[in-house]
């Protein structure tokens, strides 16, 4: 039994060290680290988990890289972590229904401080006008 659980624990501490910090095959480190720029960290949430120290972002550099050693497709690792911690992972969010307000809230105040704008600046070309035909009426 002892030796069942020792060799258990040296399998699992063997695989664990399997996945490296750093691919040595450059197409797999560049596949790994274009992957970590689109992930968001969940700690620093303005960050990508490649530009992130947080321990959390290790984590998930670190299931990146086995997912990618286990020769899953970025779709994959993708769902993967937005099955874990949803869309917020992302760093561009899926444009469904449900995101339409986050999508389109820009482009709506864009256009609502156009029209105050708008409303403030023919306010005040009808002050002038007003004004001047006031001095016209005290000659």
């Amino acid at each position: 039994m002892k030796r069942l659980l020792l060799a258990l624990l040296l399998l699992t501490s063997a695989a664990a060290a399997a996945v490296p910090e750093t691919f040595s095959d450059p197409a797999l480190e560049a596949r790994a680290r274009h992957l970590q720029r689109e992930l968001r960290c969940l700690v620093c949430q303005g960050q990508s988990i490649d530009e992130s120290n947080a321990e959390l972002a290790g984590d998930l550099r670190r299931t990146v890289r086995e997912q990618i050693a286990a020769g899953r497709s970025d779709d994959e690792i993708k769902d993967y972590l937005r099955s874990r911690y949803g869309d917020f992972i992302l760093m561009q969010p899926p444009v469904e229904p449900v995101t339409w307000l986050l999508w389109l809230a820009p482009f709506l105040v864009l256009a609502g401080a156009g029209g105050v704008a708008w409303m403030a600046v023919s306010k005040a070309r009808k002050i002038p006008d007003s004004a001047d035909s006031q001095k016209i009426a005290d000659f």
